[in-house]
């Protein structure tokens, strides 16, 4: 859970960034966040949730 909420708030900070530095349209962001929103209703979610997983889990075990 605290994996999810994190990449939430990660993705709202890029999404605002980009709302504020790079010109992204208000209306630009709704249809990201919808398109998110319908993400996670399909059957595909899952696997989405399984393979960001693993992303986190490759890139927390490097070491700097």
């Amino acid at each position: 859970m605290i994996l999810s909420i994190s990449g939430v708030v990660l993705l709202g900070v890029v999404l605002f960034i980009y709302f504020r530095k790079d010109g992204l349209k208000a209306s630009h962001m709704v249809v990201a966040m919808l398109f998110g929103f319908y993400l996670a209703s399909t059957a595909i979610a899952p696997s989405i949730k399984a393979g960001g997983e693993s992303l986190a889990g490759l890139l927390g075990g490097f070491k700097f």
